[in-house]
C-alpha cells in the first residue's frame, strides 16, 4: 500500500506547452523555472502536466498518442539553454511572431528542429554523459531507429514499412541501422538534451518546494516505437500488424457513442508466460523512466487495469465493445516489488465498478473528485465534498478533458435556477459567472481531499475559447497557451491566501534568485 504525502497540498495543473515563451511553446528551461517561481507565489507545492512524449501530427499532436511512452519532445527543449551550454551561435529569436495564445506546432517545429540540428553539428558524440545516457536507456536504440525509419519512408506507420523491417528481422534492423546512424545519432541527441534539462528542471522544483506530477496513459499509439518493438506484447494481427481490437471507453459523460481512442490493446490475458514477462517488463521500465522525472504519477485510466473496453478494430464507434477482464491489483503489487512504493493517483473516472473502487483501495491510491460532476440534482452525487468519506483523494475543478469552469457555468446544459443552486453550495447569491471559478476553487479548498488540483484556465477565469482538449474532437486541441501578462501578483497573492486559510501552504525559506535567473528575467522583460 502507497498513499502521497499526508500533508494537505494544493497545485495548479498546466501542460508545459501552454507556458509563455517567445518560441512559440512552453519548454523546459526559463519559461518552467519562471512558473515555478509563480507556483511558489501562488503557496502550491504540486505542479500536474500532461505526458511530455513526443507528439504526432496526424493526431493533432495529441500527447496522449505519442510517438514513443519514454522519449521526451524535442519542441520542450529550451533553446536558451543550449545557447549557454555554447551549443548554438546563431540567433535563436524566431522567424514569425508566434501566437501568445496558440500553439502552431507545425511553425513551432520548423523553428526549433532546425536550431537543434545546428546544435547537434557543434556537439561532441563522445562527450562521456552523452555515451553514459545512451548506454543505459534501454528504449533509445529502438526509438532512434524508429524514427530515421519513420522519415525514411515518408512517416509511414511502421506496418507500411518493408516486411523485413515491419517484423523486426535483425538483418534488415542491423542494416538500417548502419546506414541511418547519423540520424540516429541526432535522435539520440535530442533525448540526451532533453533528459538534461529536465534534470535541472527538477531540481529547481525541489528547491521550491514543489513536486512535479507526471501523467502516464495506459495506453500507446500503434504507429509507435513501442508498439513496433513489442509487438509480442500487444493484440496485434501477426500477418498485417493490425489491431484486432482496440481500446475506447462506452457512452458516457462526454459521448453518446463513445470514445473509440484506436489504440492497440495489451494481452494481459495470454497464456505465453514468456509474453506475459516480457508485457510485466515493459511496464516496469515504463513506471521506472517516468519516476526518474517526477515525484507522483497520475494513471490515466487507471480502471482499465481492473476490466477494459475492447472494441473490434472494424467498428467505427465504441458502443459496442465489451468489458475484458484486466490484471488487477496484482500488476501494480508486482511493479512495487521492483520499484518499491510509489506514489500514484488513480484516474477513477467514466463507469467505475465497486470492483475498480476495491482496487484503488486495497493499493491505497488516492482517485479523483472533479467538481464539475458534483451537480446533478442528486444530493447524494459522490463527487459533491459533503459526501467524500475519505482524505485520501485529489480534488479537481476540472481536468484538461472538461470545459472551463467559467465556460461550464454559463454553458446551456444549465438554466438560471440550477446556475443558483451551484452558487448556493459556494454560500454565494451573485448568478455572475464572472467569479464562479473562484467560488468552486474556494469550494474545493475546504474539501476534506488532501490534494487539490486546479487548471491554470480555472485559475485565470478563463472561458470555453480556453479549453485544452475535447474529448472525441480530432482537431483544435492540445494548443492552448497562456500569456505571461495574466500570471500576476494579483493572481497568486489570492491564491496564496486562499491555500494558506484552509491549511494548504507550507512555510520554508525564500528561494534566493541566482545571477543567471535574474538576468535572463531581465532579457524577457526588456
Amino acid at each position: 500500500m502507497t498513499t502521497l504525502n499526508k500533508k494537505r497540498s494544493s497545485g495548479i495543473l498546466a501542460h508545459i506547452s501552454s507556458l509563455p515563451s517567445p518560441h512559440g511553446i512552453g519548454d523546459i528551461g526559463y519559461s518552467s523555472w519562471k512558473f515555478l517561481d509563480f507556483l511558489e507565489d501562488c503557496g502550491q507545492t504540486l505542479w500536474q502536466f500532461l505526458p511530455t512524449v513526443v507528439t504526432n501530427p496526424i493526431f493533432d499532436n495529441s500527447p496522449y498518442m505519442g510517438n514513443s511512452a519514454f522519449a521526451g519532445s524535442p519542441l520542450l527543449i529550451s533553446l536558451e539553454l543550449l545557447q549557454e551550454d555554447g551549443l548554438i551561435q546563431e540567433d535563436i529569436a524566431p522567424p514569425v511572431t508566434f501566437s501568445e495564445y496558440q500553439t502552431d506546432y507545425s511553425e513551432v517545429a520548423r523553428h526549433k528542429i532546425k536550431i537543434l540540428l545546428s546544435a547537434f553539428q557543434a556537439f561532441d558524440k563522445k562527450d562521456k554523459t552523452f555515451l553514459t545516457f545512451t548506454k543505459n536507456c534501454t528504449w533509445l536504440p529502438d526509438y532512434c531507429l524508429f524514427m530515421s525509419l519513420k522519415e525514411k519512408y515518408q512517416q509511414k506507420g511502421w506496418f507500411d514499412w518493408p516486411a523485413p523491417l515491419a517484423k523486426r528481422q535483425q538483418k534488415a534492423l542491423k542494416l538500417a541501422s548502419s546506414e541511418l546512424k547519423d540520424r540516429i545519432d541526432y535522435f539520440a541527441f535530442e533525448q540526451f538534451i532533453f533528459h538534461k534539462q529536465w534534470m535541472i528542471l527538477r531540481q529547481k522544483a525541489e528547491q521550491r518546494n514543489i513536486r512535479l506530477v507526471g501523467d502516464i496513459p495506459i495506453y500507446v499509439g500503434w504507429d509507435s516505437a513501442d508498439v513496433w518493438a513489442n509487438q509480442a506484447i500487444f493484440e496485434l494481427n501477426p500477418k498485417t500488424h493490425n489491431p484486432i481490437n482496440v481500446a475506447g471507453v462506452p457512452p458516457d459523460y462526454f459521448s453518446k457513442t463513445g470514445q473509440r481512442w484506436g489504440n492497440p490493446l495489451y494481452r494481459w490475458n495470454t497464456k505465453s508466460s514468456s509474453v506475459k514477462k516480457q508485457l510485466y517488463s515493459w511496464w516496469t521500465e515504463r513506471f521506472r523512466a517516468i519516476f526518474e522525472m517526477v515525484d507522483i504519477v497520475r494513471v490515466d485510466h487507471f480502471r482499465g487495469f481492473e476490466a477494459y473496453w475492447s472494441v473490434p478494430a472494424s467498428h467505427k464507434t465504441a458502443m459496442k465493445g465489451k468489458w475484458v477482464q484486466g490484471p488487477g491489483k496484482e500488476f501494480f503489487q508486482e511493479i512495487h516489488k521492483t520499484l518499491g512504493k510509489l506514489e500514484i493517483i488513480a484516474e477513477d473516472l467514466g463507469e467505475i465498478t465497486p470492483e475498480v473502487i476495491q482496487m484503488r483501495d486495497d493499493l491505497g491510491f488516492p482517485g479523483m473528485k472533479i467538481l464539475q460532476f458534483a451537480f446533478d440534482k442528486k444530493r447524494d452525487n459522490a463527487f459533491l465534498p459533503f459526501n467524500y468519506d475519505t482524505q485520501n483523494s485529489v480534488i479537481y475543478t476540472g481536468t484538461h478533458d472538461n470545459d472551463t469552469t467559467v465556460g461550464w457555468f454559463l454553458s446551456d446544459q444549465f438554466n438560471d435556477e440550477q446556475r443558483k443552486e451551484i452558487k448556493s453550495y459556494c454560500n454565494r447569491t451573485s448568478l455572475s459567472g464572472s467569479d464562479i471559478h473562484k467560488d468552486m476553487i474556494y469550494l474545493a479548498l475546504s474539501s476534506i481531499s488532501r490534494h487539490a488540483i486546479f487548471p491554470l484556465q480555472d485559475v485565470l477565469g478563463f472561458g470555453n475559447d480556453c479549453k485544452m482538449n475535447s474529448p472525441g474532437s480530432k482537431e483544435g486541441n492540445w494548443s492552448w497557451r497562456c500569456a505571461e501578462r495574466f500570471l500576476t501578483k494579483e493572481v497568486s497573492h489570492w491564491m496564496y491566501t486562499q491555500c494558506e486559510l484552509f491549511g494548504r501552504c507550507h512555510t520554508k525559506k525564500k528561494r534566493q534568485t541566482t545571477t543567471k535567473e535574474t538576468t535572463q528575467n531581465d532579457k524577457t522583460k526588456a
